[in-house]
């Protein structure tokens, strides 16, 4: 098997979203990722789709690859880890999990001889528009932190937090398209209910936190500010504002953070 720089432990949708990616920005060729998964129907279909080469052993693309992804689910960690032989490399391979829950100690137990970067990314990413938080552990060097950084923006944007912030980032951008999710179906949900066809309902909310988000990122404005702007004295906006807050709405997506918080530190004591 040839020498590839890159491999993926796991090739399900967030491992094929950084295979897709990662291609398409030609960070990496075809004949450099090797990605392991053990459902034959899989891996045919990552190697038909993208080129790359497929296997269903997990040492093959230790052996082969200088930078891998961990992909798993977080309930296989200890089964896969005790199959693999340690990596004969010289320096110390490097090691990308995206395993909800599994902290930089734990990994770096199972995984003694490698160079560790926790990441949490979210769903947007399979789009290219996902956000991943990376939390580097202490034989990270400051090269590999940079291919970790270049290996998550190929699937949108990157922050580096301490690992005790994690639980804090999965609460938030890990769950958050789960509430916007929400939002945008009580938003078509309203528009049906004052007349319009459900389809165009739904097309309407979509863009518009599509075009919101888009345009608090562009004009670096505070939402405050942006809500000011679209407020006129007497007008429809303040009036829905005025219902949205007679709703809880503010409180409940505040809670809805913490919630979410506490119970990502539970999964991660389990």
């Amino acid at each position: 098997m040839p020498e590839v720089s890159f491999g993926v432990i796991g090739g399900g949708m967030m491992g094929e979203a950084l295979i897709a990616r990662l291609l398409e920005q030609k960070i990496f060729a075809p004949g450099a990722m090797i990605v392991s998964d053990p459902q034959a129907a899989r891996r045919e279909v990552l190697h038909h789709t993208y080129g790359v080469q497929t296997t269903p052993d997990n040492q093959a693309v230790i052996d082969a690859a200088e930078t891998i992804l961990l992909a798993i689910k977080p309930q296989m960690l200890a089964a896969v880890a005790a199959s693999l032989a340690p990596p004969s490399r010289e320096t110390a391979p490097l090691l990308l999990s995206i395993l909800a829950g599994v902290d930089l100690s734990r990994l770096e137990q199972e995984f003694p001889a490698w160079a560790v970067v926790r990441a949490m990314p979210n769903t947007p990413a399979t789009v290219g528009a996902g956000v991943t938080a990376l939390a580097a552990g202490e034989s990270v060097s400051a090269a590999q932190l940079d291919q970790a950084r270049q290996i998550f923006a190929s699937v949108g944007t990157v922050v580096e937090v301490p690992e005790s912030q994690m639980d804090a980032v999965t609460a938030l951008s890990g769950s958050g398209p789960g509430y916007l999710a929400l939002v945008v179906e009580a938003l078509a949900d309203g528009g049906v209910a004052v007349g319009l066809p459900r389809a165009i309902a739904l097309e309407l909310a979509i863009a518009t936190v599509r075009g919101t988000g888009e345009l608090l990122h562009q004009s670096d404005l505070h939402p405050a500010v942006l809500k000011d702007r679209v407020t006129s004295p007497g007008g429809t906006t303040i009036a829905g504002i005025g219902a949205l807050e007679a709703g809880g709405l503010r409180s409940a997506l505040m809670q809805a953070v913490r919630a979410a918080y506490l119970r990502s530190k539970e999964l991660g004591q389990s």
